[in-house]
């Protein structure tokens, strides 16, 4: 973050924070800079499997067990767009990809969705329908108001922790205890 801006961090929203969209969330900061930033909830579960998204999208499933993955509540911004969070690996390459870091990268074109129901996309994925937007300056309005705070990213609480545990362990990396925390906000 030696630029100020919080791509590839997670933003973790504050105990006060009382927006619907956002309460006891943790973002994954996919891009910010000068024009705003482009986030995943990581931690809101949709009502939707992987498989319901190939069944509509009519592609042939190969792989049951990436059927069976949940989809994400990833934002309030186009819920209807589908949004894939991926590990990187060498030689593996789809339409419409931004690198969010040397081993984390976001696509949104439907060649990814057909290679992993084949069983031959990424490693590790994480689905969603919609994303989180800011405009110019928006966010960092946000944090200076105490409405989030970041994280550097771990890919186990992206990946491997359990959805009602990801807010706590988010702050954890950075030795923040959420359920000491007040809803009381004060400026020095």
């Amino acid at each position: 973050m030696a630029d100020g801006y919080l791509s590839n961090h997670f933003l973790v929203s504050m105990p006060q924070l009382a927006d619907d969209n956002f309460a006891r969330t943790v973002t994954l900061i996919c891009q910010h800079d000068e024009n705003g930033a482009l986030g995943v909830v990581i931690n809101r579960l949709s009502a939707h499997t992987l498989g319901e998204i190939y069944q509509q999208l009519e592609i042939d499933v190969a792989d049951r067990q990436s059927a069976a993955q949940p989809v994400f509540e990833g934002g309030p911004v186009h819920r209807e767009f589908g949004l894939v969070v991926h590990s990187r690996a060498p030689g593996q390459q789809w339409e419409s990809t931004l690198q969010i870091s040397d081993s984390l990268a976001l696509t949104s074109s439907r060649d990814i969705l057909v290679d992993m129901a084949r069983g031959s996309g990424p490693d590790r994925t994480l689905m969603s329908l919609g994303y989180a937007g800011w405009g110019p300056g928006q966010l960092e309005q946000e944090i200076l108001q105490n409405a989030w705070f970041s994280t550097p990213v771990e890919q186990r609480i992206l990946f491997d922790t359990r959805v009602d545990e990801k807010w706590n362990h988010a702050a954890h990396l950075i030795g923040m205890d959420l359920n000491k925390l007040t809803g009381q906000v004060g400026h020095a």
